[in-house]
């Protein structure tokens, strides 16, 4: 996990070096005409930290608790191999960095990918990406994202694959990718857990398509997509996400509408709720997200993120709601640097889970929420 740091300062380092070499030296360790390669490489650290107050209510439970905690860790490095060709990598500290038993990389490396140019409106990405699904709580990095909603907070973003992008028109760009739909192979993902008339199908892939548009100069933005997964044989996940953004001077609204029907779970919010120890099977994840921000002046910003999920299942032929949340995040960043990006925040994060009375009477569930206040930091910082 460290490799990537390291590497990064003894660049660094050396590249100081050039500038104070000793003229005994026969020649600088960087020759002086590949120093000028440098300005097309960029080196970021992108830092949240956060010191939290959080409670829980739920049945006959009750916990509290006060902590540091580093929220997102990550290092970046993007930049121009050639004219027609970027990359980009992130690795980020703070998550998992098993190898996977299907992509062969670890969680942690969120980013791994070429970008080429194939004319000046299409472009080919290829290698460990983040999936073209829809949406604007999509588009924030998880810097800047204290609590998504359910779906985001349990899909899988980043896979190994191939895309292509095609800017049809200035204000339309459509993208379409093929990707691995996991990162695992399944008996590794779900061990002993598993659904009748499951197997391994030969290709776990994704497809995913999705439209960028503009209107009214860039008043009204939209983000659509459409995808289909398979991570069984012959069962598979149709998922789709309408994302709306309006802007006007330093008021910007953001909303989007989910919707993922899953013939085998992927999420694994319905696989918990029924408990048996089998993987739920014809489930469906219906979602809102409300995002309002507005810049009080140069230094101060608030926003005010809204969210409702619910989690719909078949159970004695039936198909009914099992289970909705309702999320709150009332937030204000503070910036005191012109030259740098450096927020602090305020934030109060509730999060509300009600289920069905047949999940309480039949399933052992109960009503439960969360309460939480953060102050800390969000710090995407340039080294280079």
């Amino acid at each position: 996990m460290r490799k990537p740091f390291v590497i990064c300062l003894l660049l660094l380092v050396s590249l100081r070096g050039v500038s104070q070499i000793n003229d005994s030296l026969p020649e600088p360790l960087i020759p002086a005409e590949k120093i000028g390669l440098l300005k097309n490489i960029n080196i970021t650290f992108d830092m949240r930290m956060e010191f939290q107050a959080y409670t829980f209510r739920g049945g006959d439970h009750y916990y509290n608790g006060i902590q540091f905690s580093n929220g997102f860790t990550a290092l970046g490095i993007a930049g121009k191999l050639h004219d027609r060709v970027n990359f980009q990598f992130r690795n980020r500290f703070n998550k998992d960095s098993d190898v996977q038993t299907l992509d062969r990389l670890g969680s942690d490396i969120e980013l791994a990918y070429l970008d080429v140019e194939l004319t000046p409106n299409i472009n080919l990405l290829m290698g460990k990406m983040f999936a073209f699904y829809g949406g604007y709580e999509y588009e924030f990095s998880a810097m800047d994202v204290l609590e998504f909603n359910d779906i985001y907070n349990n899909a899988l973003a980043y896979v190994t694959g191939a895309g292509i992008t095609y800017q049809a028109l200035p204000n339309h760009k459509f993208g379409l990718q093929v990707l691995n739909s996991r990162t695992m192979h399944y008996d590794d993902l779900y061990g002993d857990v598993v659904a009748e008339n499951i197997r391994e199908p030969d290709w776990p892939v994704a497809v995913v398509g999705n439209w960028r548009g503009s209107f009214f100069d860039k008043k009204i933005q939209t983000i659509y997509s459409l995808s289909y997964s398979n991570q069984v044989r012959s069962r598979g996940t149709y998922f789709f996400t309408l994302g709306h953004k309006y802007q006007h001077r330093d008021l910007t609204l953001m909303y989007d509408f989910g919707y993922s029907f899953e013939e085998v779970d992927t999420k694994g919010i319905m696989t918990e709720i029924l408990g048996n120890d089998q993987i739920a099977e014809e489930v469906t994840y219906a979602e809102n997200w409300l995002r309002a921000e507005y810049r009080f002046s140069p230094r101060f910003k608030g926003l005010l993120t809204l969210m409702t999920s619910s989690a719909l299942g078949e159970m004695q032929g039936d198909r009914d709601h099992f289970r909705t949340s309702y999320g709150m995040i009332p937030t204000i960043y503070y910036s005191p640097f012109k030259e740098i990006d450096l927020r602090f925040f305020l934030a109060y994060i509730g999060r509300y889970y009600d289920y069905s009375d047949y999940a309480i009477e039949n399933l052992g569930q109960s009503n439960y929420n969360k309460n939480e206040v953060r102050i800390g930091f969000i710090a995407p910082l340039v080294l280079l």
